[in-house]
């Protein structure tokens, strides 16, 4: 039973920066002072759990009255391939509806492109470097 809530304890706290630790330090070589910025302080957290086991992470971030940035979406490799990433951006986007949000932007992975476009989301920028990854910026009109 996978759930998706947003952030409200602590140890939900706690939950999504491990998995996120585990995601992008361990797994991408991401730098721990690259991973965990000062855009965490004010950003809405959303974690899923597998009943009470972390599995996903991602944030939200309000850019402006209507726009919002989608970062940090991440899934224990072990739940790789179960659709949870859609799940877990659905209920994000649940909640920028919920807020009035018009628009969504995120900077995905080159890979995960296809994954985003599936979800609706545009290309709007060239490949750029994030962290030493490949990415481009892409947006979703809600």
């Amino acid at each position: 039973m996978y759930n998706v809530k947003i952030v409200e304890t602590k140890q939900e706290y706690d939950d999504a920066f491990a998995i996120r630790k585990k995601v992008f330090v361990e797994e991408q070589g991401v730098p721990l002072h690259l991973e965990c910025d000062a855009e965490d302080a004010t950003a809405t957290h959303f974690i899923m759990y597998n009943h009470d086991e972390p599995v996903g992470a991602a944030r939200l971030r309000s850019i402006d009255n209507s726009t919002a940035k989608i970062e940090r979406v991440c899934i224990l490799q072990s739940q790789r391939g179960k659709k949870l990433g859609a799940l877990i951006m659905n209920e994000m986007e649940k909640h920028a509806i919920s807020i009035n949000t018009k628009t969504l932007k995120l900077h995905a992975q080159s890979y995960a492109i296809p994954f985003y476009e599936k979800l609706g989301y545009m290309v709007t920028s060239p490949e750029f470097m994030d962290a030493g990854i490949p990415h481009r910026a892409m947006e979703k009109l809600i």
